[in-house]
């Protein structure tokens, strides 16, 4: 019983650090995650987990590890607000994904995504297709930002009183270079089609293209690498 109680203190006095550093260093601890704040919440809930086992360790070293690890990122933060160029070694800088409609292979590589993420990224941004997009900018603390084309910004429909239009969704063929075979027959198409389509804006193999989307009632959207 006695050691129960101890481990409640303990988890008691820890939830009472965490959450007082946390109020103390900012919303964007939790906000903004970067690869920075996401390294010290991890080291933070290791601090108290760990001492939470282990039985030399007191409530008193506990509270010390809490509040001297808080004083790093306090001081970090402080000097990374006045230093450049330290912020952006511990912060990382945004990466502009989609530039003026084009995908840029060598910024996807650079943060390990593939095309499969961004489109997920985009759909949670009510975008279902990236001809949609002119900017796409992946943020520090890994979330998209997205500037539509100016065909496709708000106002909406019902905002300029037009009647309402059947949605549609896009479907895609290529990706990474790899054909999707059952989008495309599901589509009512076949190879011979899209090599067709492929040719005429110079492709002459899958492996030269990133992606490929269709949509009905539009031609075939193509991006290289």
């Amino acid at each position: 019983m006695d050691e129960l109680i101890g481990i409640a203190l303990e988890l008691f006095i820890g939830f009472i650090c965490l959450f007082i550093l946390t109020k103390f260093l900012g919303r964007a601890t939790i906000t903004q995650l970067t690869t920075f704040d996401f390294i010290s919440a991890l080291v933070l809930g290791e601090l108290v987990g760990n001492a939470l086992y282990d039985s030399e360790v007191g409530i008193g070293k506990i509270l010390f590890a809490v509040i001297f690890w808080g004083a790093l990122i306090y001081v970090t933060e402080v000097i990374t607000q006045k230093n450049i160029r330290l912020r952006l070694f511990l912060e990382g800088r945004p990466s502009i994904i989609i530039r003026k409609g084009k995908i840029s292979y060598k910024e996807l590589s650079k943060n390990r995504l593939d095309i499969d993420q961004l489109l997920h990224m985009l759909r949670s941004k009510d975008i279902f297709s990236i001809r949609e997009v002119e900017y796409a900018i992946l943020e520090t603390d890994g979330s998209l930002s997205v500037l539509p084309k100016s065909g496709y910004a708000k106002p909406t429909r019902s905002d300029l009183q037009l009647p309402p239009s059947e949605p549609v969704l896009s479907i895609v063929f290529v990706s990474d270079g790899r054909l999707l075979l059952k989008n495309l027959i599901q589509s009512g198409f076949d190879e011979d089609w899209l090599k067709t389509q492929l040719k005429k804006q110079g492709f002459t193999d899958y492996k030269q293209v990133l992606y490929a989307e269709w949509q009905q009632g539009s031609t075939l959207f193509i991006e290289s690498y």
